[in-house]
């Protein structure tokens, strides 16, 4: 049974979840659906009550019937690389590929339904707090009075984008930034505004969800960095990030969104302020790891790979190429 991996070439975090696979002896194939009619081919054959389907990338042939998991990482747009590119072919190729995968029985992290609702930050905030996590009182806006009533209730604000693109995708990435106590909140009125009270932290906390293992990473506030920039992902480095006990209340209610967003993988960020609380801010369904593995050697690549690796119900085990035991 193979592992189907879909993410860009350039993907080095997917490369260190695949160094895994390969020492656990799992086939492993992975492409960018941007490909799509240029270097990777599918088909589906649908006769008397029974589906065929394939997939050709590199040069191999895998039988979808094959597939133990997907991992949905970070794939470019069907067909975005074709000779010639067009939003139909686009489109026919998203119809073609992800219709297939959804018809067969393989797991998924994550699921491409799920990953989609799991995006809209409104929903994860509401999520959040159903879950039992600590979220900051926030509203989003496009009326100008709504926001000057919010500010006046807390006077301490940041804004930040309602969509939370990564700072590696310009021109669409914002950091969260402080409000200034002057703002009058007119342009409100122009396109939703979020607006959050802002935690006053200690500590920025990252916590990546694999299954049921929670791998939480710590990276105290700099007491001397300028009190305007709050968007870690965009302040300079004060120090790397360390290994965190995930307190047993935030585990529970971690656990509880995953199973109802129905997230197989999960990166939260959580602020933490001067009593120890974890704030929640966002989950993102596909964030990354790399740079909190190499900072704390926590396995998370590792946790990935045997995820991805577990057998299907009714599949028979087979004997992994390590002595320890397959996370759970």
């Amino acid at each position: 049974m193979t592992v189907l991996i879909l993410t860009s070439e350039e993907d080095v975090t997917a490369d260190m979840v695949v160094v895994h696979l390969n020492a656990l002896g799992v086939p492993v194939v992975r492409f960018d659906p941007a490909d799509l009619t240029s270097g990777v081919a599918l088909s589906g054959e649908y006769v008397h009550g029974a589906f065929r389907g394939h997939l050709s990338s590199a040069g191999r042939l895998v039988s979808l019937d094959g597939l133990r998991s997907v991992w949905v990482r970070r794939p470019g747009a069907a067909a975005a690389r074709a000779v010639v590119p067009s939003a139909w072919l686009t489109e026919e190729s998203q119809q073609a590929l992800y219709g297939m995968l959804r018809g067969v029985p393989a797991r998924w992290m994550n699921h491409p339904d799920a990953a989609r609702r799991a995006r809209h930050k409104p929903w994860q905030l509401r999520l959040a707090q159903r879950s039992g996590l600590p979220v900051p009182a926030t509203l989003i806006t496009t009326f100008p009075q709504a926001a000057r009533e919010f500010a006046a209730r807390y006077p301490d604000l940041v804004v930040k984008p309602v969509s939370g693109a990564h700072p590696q995708d310009p021109p669409r990435a914002v950091p969260t930034s402080r409000v200034d106590p002057d703002t009058d909140f007119t342009a409100v009125a122009y396109g939703p505004t979020l607006l959050q009270r802002r935690v006053a932290k200690r500590a920025d906390i990252r916590l990546t969800a694999v299954g049921e293992s929670l791998l939480a990473a710590r990276k105290p506030a700099d007491p001397d960095a300028d009190p305007d920039h709050v968007d870690v992902r965009f302040a300079p480095s004060t120090g790397p990030w360390q290994p965190a006990e995930v307190p047993p209340r935030i585990a529970d209610a971690v656990r509880v969104y995953l199973r109802e967003a129905e997230l197989a993988y999960g990166a939260f960020d959580f602020a933490e302020d001067a009593d120890g609380t974890w704030w929640f801010l966002e989950c993102n369904q596909s964030g990354q790891f790399g740079f909190v593995e190499v900072d704390t050697g926590q396995p998370i690549s590792r946790a990935i790979a045997e995820w991805l690796s577990r057998p299907l119900p009714g599949e028979r085990q087979q004997p992994l190429n390590r002595t320890d035991s397959v996370l759970p």
